[in-house]
């Protein structure tokens, strides 16, 4: 409940918060979890020499299983990132679908890595009950290849070029892609899922909506002895999947309304595949799999018929919709997809009661936004907070990495090489973090800071102090902590020195709490004292 000139007032979203605190339901199983980058990072590093953007650059990520992570393009995924469900798109003249958001490494920017799309974190509430984002893809091939190399051309004294300044937007040739996702309000497992994609150019234009729904590779490596995760197609436009973990679920989908003269819905094509490295692409080597992770991109764009699995199962699966009758999707007009995950069996997707229920979700974030900030406020500045606190939830992510694994290699791949292990972290062999994090960029810096999350956690206590004070509390724990007190920095040097702001965000969400919620963590407070002690 906020407190608003000393009266209670508890939104529905409030609720939902105390429903998960209380864990009568646990409204924070399903959530943005999904980096929008794990191609690069330390934790899929190698390589001898430390060389993570030069050891897993963008090119192989669309072949080749993460090993700690996954990514996607507005992707959600359960707190153990096991399930995950993303998007993709093609325009029909890119080389490869537009699975993942593109950026430069380090090496290639001329002021280091940097996104080069054009998204935007619109709307998020903390249990996740409703989220929006924005993706503006071109009707024209994508520029990959103009920014990377204008971008080399460019020195440090010199501007970025980003992709508004290609010219892939003139004339508004782009779509508006709005994917929204929503919970049901009395089952936290039931979400909802709907894709309307407007056409901002001049001209009709073809456009593919690709739903993607995958398991994270956990069987590769040589641990995992449970039953294999599985995705099989149990009705026409229906998925099961199943994992010993979370259990069996059931995705389907809805036809897509015609676009334009057409008469006809948009059927979206089932097809699948495995969640494998394609070997023989990377390394010349024999597959493990026949269908392998790439498949979706050679199907539907280089038409290998025989890429995908013809017995509809495997552990990853997509849905491809094609607004591509006549021309496509004439000017000022739209494609929308509509799908649901759920743990019932039911034979359809009710469109309307879909509609409906996402419409209910919005509505019960502005009723939360709104009382968060019940001072006078224009709607410009009302606006901006909350899109501000939209990329706070946006940018929450599983993160996972185990020194040892990392360090040794993993018993079903060849050994890493016996030097990597001291190119960086070699003093901090306990750690083992398996949680979700609150990133600095969820692309940019898809990993922990210690003193950035001390910052993140003074917004977050504003509309989620619990998980704010859990992000603090982590931090602390023997498992991040080293054993002589200090805190782990980042992840491409866990030893580095960190300003000394963990107390004061500690004792500042302590206060936040108490201001607009009425209740005093004293618990919280006294783990924090104890920690930071011993802090070096």
């Amino acid at each position: 409940m906020v407190l608003i000139d000393k009266q209670k007032y508890t939104s529905r979203e409030e609720q939902r918060l105390q429903e998960d605190r209380d864990r009568v339901k646990y409204w924070k199983r399903w959530g943005p979890y999904v980096a929008e980058r794990q191609w690069a990072t330390v934790r899929e590093d190698y390589s001898e020499n430390g060389d993570a953007w030069s050891y897993f650059p963008h090119d192989q990520a669309r072949s080749r299983a993460y090993r700690w992570g996954e990514d996607g393009i507005a992707g959600v995924c359960d707190t153990h990132n096991l399930q995950n469900i993303a998007f993709a798109f093609w325009n029909g003249k890119d080389g490869f679908l537009k699975e993942r958001l593109f950026g430069l490494s380090n090496p290639q920017g001329n002021h280091g890595e940097s996104v080069k799309e054009a998204h935007f974190h619109v709307d998020n509430t903390p249990t996740h009950s409703y989220m929006k984002f924005l993706y503006k893809y071109p009707q024209k091939e994508f520029p990959y290849q103009d920014l990377v190399d204008e971008n080399a051309r460019r020195g440090k004294q010199d501007r970025e070029y980003q992709i508004i300044d290609t010219g892939v937007f003139n004339e508004n040739r782009y779509w508006d892609i709005f994917i929204e996702t929503a919970k049901e309000d009395d089952d936290e497992d039931e979400l909802l899922f709907r894709v309307i994609a407007y056409n901002r150019g001049p001209e009709p234009a073809p456009l593919h909506i690709i739903p993607h729904v995958w398991f994270r590779n956990t069987w590769s490596w040589g641990y995992d002895k449970s039953e294999k995760p599985s995705i099989e197609q149990n009705g026409p436009l229906s998925i099961k999947t199943k994992h010993e973990k979370l259990g069996q679920r059931y995705v389907r989908f809805a036809p897509s309304p015609a676009v334009g003269d057409s008469q006809e819905d948009v059927v979206p094509q089932m097809i699948f595949t495995e969640n494998d490295s394609n070997n023989e692409l990377l390394w010349e080597t024999k597959n493990d799999q026949p269908y392998v992770k790439d498949a979706f991109h050679r199907y539907i764009v280089n038409k290998e018929k025989d890429a995908v699995n013809p017995d509809r199962k495997g552990t990853k699966f997509a849905a491809w919709y094609a607004f591509n009758e006549g021309e496509g999707v004439p000017p000022g007009e739209c494609a929308v997809v509509r799908f649901r995950l759920s743990r019932k069996v039911e034979p359809f997707v009710d469109e309307e009661v879909l509609d409906d229920i996402i419409e209910q979700r919005k509505a019960e974030a502005d009723d939360f936004y709104y009382h968060i900030s019940p001072l006078p406020m224009s709607d410009d500045l009302r606006n901006i907070q909350r899109q501000a606190f939209a990329g706070m939830m946006w940018t929450k992510q599983y993160y996972h990495f185990v020194w040892d694994q990392w360090a040794n290699g993993d018993p079903g791949l060849v050994a890493p090489p016996p030097g990597r292990k001291h190119v960086r972290n070699q003093q901090w062999k306990h750690l083992h973090m398996d949680d979700i994090l609150s990133m600095p960029d969820s692309w940019e810096y898809p990993f922990f800071a210690a003193w950035d999350t001390a910052f993140h956690c003074i917004p977050l206590a504003m509309i989620d102090p619990d998980f704010a004070k859990r992000q603090l509390d982590l931090l602390t724990r023997e498992w991040y902590m080293h054993p002589n007190g200090q805190l782990a920095a980042y992840e491409w040097n866990f030893g580095d020195v960190n300003p000394p702001v963990h107390a004061w965000a500690v004792f500042r969400v302590f206060k936040i709490e108490r201001k607009m919620y009425g209740r005093q963590d004293l618990d919280f407070l006294e783990r924090a004292r104890m920690s930071l002690r011993v802090v070096s």
